[in-house]
Parts: structure tokens; C-alpha cells; sequence
């Protein structure tokens, strides 16, 4: 049985759990490695090293959104082309995303470089911080080519159903990470947070290496025949892609927001502390994202092959799976907050002083399950303009009156900042399920209209 079939025909919870598994683990490492950075930070460094790495990670968000722009979007145009096995949009996937790469990611290197002071004082950083961070970034910028190859192929990857091979590589790649930190921290102690990004590109280019040798020689869909763009695929994969890439950008923007807000009421200390928030939030959020790369080839399959009532079926199963999953992250981070904090800052006073408000940031992760099943969906489908607007309002056009409003209505107290976060996941989690239940409704259409089901046959 091919993949495709498997995709069409195979039980939902054992397709969740093979599609699932292994993206899960594999973004479990990616986002690991991240984490491990800023603990090595936190601890071999100092708090102003930490304070700079937080500082300047909203803007390194400026690569992921070029890569998921490009692997989402190439990666639903590959999903529904293999459905309907259509064999000369699928040749054309990987030589045109290499090609929109090279071009993108050199516009941000060149940019990033020039304008690095000039992000950091957007996030509030200022003195040795701004000058470690500058550096930090600068060299991640280096790395814009390999790491956007890397994760934007590693997407087309998954939606060939090739989960496996997609975690090996990312888990390659970060256990490599991992291992070079500390070194080069040892061997150049003086660069500070710059050594870590340093190994960071190195592991990058590794992966980008065996991602580029994948698609030449080892891949049963998708073939490397040199970098060719594709103006007919464009469209598509933009319209697509584009929701993914907001939410990037959209992040961006709502980190710079939250941590100027928060250093305005709070002080310097909230830099590290919502860095250190924003870490744990990241490393627990990458599994339910692992799950959603899951459901982007199932429901992109099964709605191009126009298997309507299983597109729903499969919706449902893995947003219960994901709910449980956020779930056991929650429990974990509420019950650990104090060894979690301390991880990345040695100040205990600052960790005290953090923790009611890192707890309450957390308060309804377990919801997020739906929100991102529900944004894939829409992705997988073709149906943009839905996940467009749920990002839209979550990253950008409610959180940030949020963040401004509340500290000032609990006169200059920054739990307003803390608390903007969750109030606005509750409203955006609402306003999902509106709008997946309107969808729910159009399928159930399509499938009388195909004879899939009949009247009074719907469950």
C-alpha cells in the first residue's frame, strides 16, 4: 500500500499516531535545542547574556516566517497534487522552493545585518545587552539560506507523508546543536551569546546538506532537478503559505510589543523572565505544531481525493489528540514553574518575582490543541482567508491593544502584560470553533452532493 492510499483508507487514531509520532519527536528536539540554547546561555553566561538572546529572538522569527511561507505552502500544493496524482506539479515543488530561498533569505541576511541595532531597541534592550545581542543576531542572519532550505524542505518532507525521515533530520541537526554549545562557549568565552549562534549555523548548514542529498537520491515523490522557479505554482502556495507566514511576522510584532510593554512597567528583569516564559512556551507549543504537520497531508489528501467525511473525522481525532497533549505539557509547567525559571536564570529574586505571573501565562494552554488543528485545517484545504483571520486577531489585532491596554487599567501593574497573553487565546480559541463548526457543515454538503452520505446518515 502506497502512501497515498495509506492516507485514504488507513484507521484515523493509528493514521493520527504514524503521521503524528514521529513530527511530534522531531519538533520535540527542533524546539529542544532551542531551549537548551538559552539554558547554556542562562548558565555559562549570565542574565544579561540570557536577557540578550530573548532580546533578540522576536527578529530571528523574520527567517521562520520566510520558511513556513515556503513549506506550508509548497507543501498543501504537494499534498492535494499527490491526491489527485498529478505527477508535473509534483516535479516542480522542490527546485521552485530552492529557487524562492535563495532569493528571500538573502533579502533578510542583508537586511538583518544592517539593521540588527536598530530591531534590538524595538525590544527594549539597551547597553552590554544590545551589544550582545547585535552579535547574536548578526550571525543567525548568516545562517538565513541554510536553516530557511532546511525547514521550508523539511515541510515538504512531511507532506509526502515521510514523517520519519523529516525527524531525523531535524533531530540530527539539533543534537548536533546541542553538543557544539558548550563547546564553543568554552572555546570562545569572550563572544558571549554569539558562540552559541555560531553552532547554530554550523548545524543548520549540516542539515540543509542532507536535506539537499534527500531530494536527489532518496525521496519516492519529490526529485531535486536543479533550481527552477515555477511561476503557475506561485499563487497557491503564497495564498496558502502566507497565513503561516503571519503568524510569524505577527509574533514578531506581539514579542517586540510584549517585551517593551514589559520592560516599560516591569523593569530590565521582565526581558530575561518573559525570555525564559517565551522559551517554555515555544519547547511545549512544538509538539501540538509536530501534530498539526501531521494533519496537513491527511486532510490535503483526502480532500483533493474528495473523502469529505473522513477530512472531518481525521479533524476530529487529532484535535483530540492534541488537546491531550497540551494538557500533559500544562500540568508539567504548572507543576515545575520554580525548576523551569531557575533553568535559565540564576537570580532567585528575579525568579520569585516572576512566577504567579509565568503560572497565569500558562492558564489555558490546554485549549491550544484547537486553535492550531483548526488553522492547519484550513491551511490544508486551500481555504487561506480563515487561517489568515485567526492569526490576524491572535498574533496582532487583539493581543496588542491587550498587552497596552491592561497594565495601564491595573494602574502600571505589569500583570496586565502577563495577562493580555491568555485573555486573548480564550477569545481568538472561541471565534476558532465558530468558524471550524461553519466548516463542519460545508463538508457535510459537499458529501451529499457526491453521495458519500445521505440524510439522516450524519454522526
Amino acid at each position: 500500500m502506497d502512501v497515498r492510499d495509506k492516507l485514504l483508507t488507513e484507521n484515523s487514531w493509528k493514521l493520527m499516531i504514524k503521521l503524528s509520532l514521529p513530527a511530534i519527536l522531531g519538533q520535540l528536539i527542533v524546539g529542544l535545542y532551542a531551549f537548551v540554547d538559552s539554558i547554556y546561555v542562562g548558565q555559562m553566561v549570565g542574565t544579561d547574556a540570557m536577557s540578550a538572546v530573548s532580546a533578540a529572538s522576536p527578529f530571528v522569527l523574520i527567517n521562520n516566517a520566510i520558511a513556513v511561507l515556503l513549506g506550508i505552502g509548497s507543501g498543501s500544493v504537494l499534498s492535494r497534487a499527490i491526491g489527485k496524482k498529478d505527477k508535473a506539479t509534483v516535479d516542480k515543488i522542490i527546485g521552485n522552493l530552492t529557487f524562492l530561498v535563495i532569493i528571500l533569505s538573502s533579502a533578510v541576511m542583508i537586511i538583518g545585518i544592517i539593521f540588527a541595532p536598530e530591531f534590538l531597541r524595538l525590544s527594549g534592550a539597551g547597553g552590554e545587552v544590545m551589544e550582545m545581542g547585535v552579535s547574536y543576531l548578526r550571525t543567525v542572519y548568516l545562517g538565513s539560506i541554510f536553516v530557511n532550505f532546511m525547514q521550508g524542505a523539511n515541510m515538504v518532507i512531511r507532506a509526502e507523508g515521510r514523517m520519519g525521515i523529516a525527524m531525523g533530520i531535524m533531530a540530527a541537526g539539533a543534537i548536533l546543536n546541542i553538543i557544539l554549545d558548550p563547546v564553543f562557549i568554552l572555546l570562545m568565552p569572550s563572544r558571549g551569546p554569539q558562540a552559541v549562534a555560531i553552532a547554530t549555523v554550523i548545524s543548520q548548514i549540516s542539515q540543509a546538506l542532507v536535506t539537499l542529498i534527500y531530494f536527489r537520491k532518496k525521496s519516492p515523490v519529490v526529485r531535486f532537478h536543479g533550481i527552477k522557479p515555477a511561476k503557475d505554482l506561485l499563487p497557491e502556495i503564497f495564498s496558502v503559505g502566507m497565513s503561516a507566514m503571519l503568524m510569524q511576522i505577527m509574533m514578531l510584532v506581539q514579542m517586540t510589543v510584549v517585551y517593551n510593554t514589559a520592560v516599560h512597567f516591569g523593569g530590565e528583569k521582565q526581558i530575561a523572565l518573559m525570555g525564559a516564559a517565551q522559551r517554555v512556551m515555544q519547547l511545549a507549543f512544538v509538539p501540538i505544531w509536530g501534530m498539526s504537520q501531521g494533519l496537513q497531508p491527511a486532510v490535503g489528501t483526502n480532500f483533493g481525493a474528495k473523502e469529505y467525511m473522513r477530512v472531518k473525522k481525521l479533524t476530529n481525532v487529532f484535535i483530540i489528540g492534541s488537546t491531550c497533549l497540551a494538557g500533559f505539557f500544562f500540568a508539567i509547567i504548572e507543576i515545575f514553574s520554580v525548576q523551569i525559571l531557575s533553568a535559565f536564570i540564576t537570580d532567585s529574586a528575579i525568579v520569585s518575582s516572576g512566577l504567579t505571573n509565568f503560572r497565569l501565562m500558562y492558564c489555558v494552554f490546554p485549549t491550544y490543541g484547537i486553535l492550531i488543528m483548526t488553522v492547519t485545517y484550513f491551511q490544508a484545504v486551500g481555504k487561506a482567508k480563515q487561517a489568515g483571520v485567526l492569526v490576524i486577531l491572535r498574533q496582532l489585532a487583539l493581543v496588542v491593544p491587550l498587552v497596552l491596554l491592561l497594565p495601564r487599567l491595573l494602574n502600571g501593574d505589569v500583570l496586565g502584560v502577563w495577562l493580555a497573553l491568555p485573555l486573548n487565546d480564550v477569545i481568538i480559541i472561541l471565534i476558532a470553533i465558530l468558524l471550524l463548526m461553519g466548516e463542519y457543515k460545508h463538508l457535510i454538503k459537499l458529501a451529499q452532493g457526491i453521495g458519500e452520505v445521505k440524510i439522516g446518515e450524519i454522526s
